[in-house]
């Protein structure tokens, strides 16, 4: 067993969810392709969030019911949506306006390695046989006002994702305000990346010897 498996991870839907309670009343938020897409499912039913995809949608809602999902109604990656009462489908190019302009408020993007400048890299990972997915990353990692990444923070094999450079293609430079992970919650600032929450089993300590970095605490030990 390795030390990975010695501690609680927590699941996709549970990264998700965690993601959902920081968005605010009355944001615009885009979900990237992936895992981020889960947020829609559980937003705080409390709150009016626009969720936005940049082929054309704002005012997604969750994922639909079994059987009552529309073939002409998807997301960025092509799954099949809904439309909250209000809610608009438009032009892709119109949709990218709004992601260059400083329109958004979040976007939520899945990564492969994130440094602890807040440099993001999530499109290649410069493996000659991997096949090059950038969609519209760099447009959300410029545009958006606050870049939130949902991702295990180490590899299967465990290696860290979070490091001190990125050595794979980047997709934007000192863009990640936060890292929500399977171990920790991590802040990215001016002085330094600080760990706002833990899983149980893990502590401080342990955290900067499987990353291999220098990391700091608020609020946990």
């Amino acid at each position: 067993m390795t030390s990975l498996q010695r501690f609680t991870r927590r699941s996709r839907d549970d990264l998700a969810r965690r993601v959902a309670r920081d968005i605010p009343d009355g944001a615009y938020v885009n979900l990237g392709i992936g895992a981020p897409t889960r947020v829609a499912n559980f937003l705080p039913a409390d709150r009016e969030i626009f969720l936005h995809s940049e082929n054309g949608l704002l005012g997604m809602g969750p994922a639909p019911a079994p059987g009552e999902e529309d073939p002409e109604l998807i997301n960025a990656g092509k799954e099949p949506v809904t439309l909250l009462r209000g809610g608009a489908y438009f032009h892709h190019g119109d949709s990218f306006a709004m992601m260059r302009g400083g329109h958004l408020d979040i976007c939520v993007l899945g990564a492969f390695q994130v440094s602890l400048a807040g440099d993001l890299a999530n499109w290649h990972t410069g493996a000659p046989d991997a096949i090059p997915a950038v969609g519209g990353a760099m447009d959300l990692a410029i545009g958006a006002r606050r870049v939130f990444v949902m991702m295990d923070l180490f590899t299967k094999g465990g290696q860290s994702k979070l490091v001190r450079e990125c050595s794979y293609p980047v997709t934007g430079l000192a863009c990640v305000d936060r890292i929500y992970s399977d171990v920790a919650v991590i802040d990215l600032r001016a002085d330094g990346a600080w760990v706002t929450e833990m899983v149980e089993d893990i502590d401080l300590a342990r955290l900067c010897a499987l990353t291999g970095l220098v990391l700091r605490a608020e609020g946990v030990s």
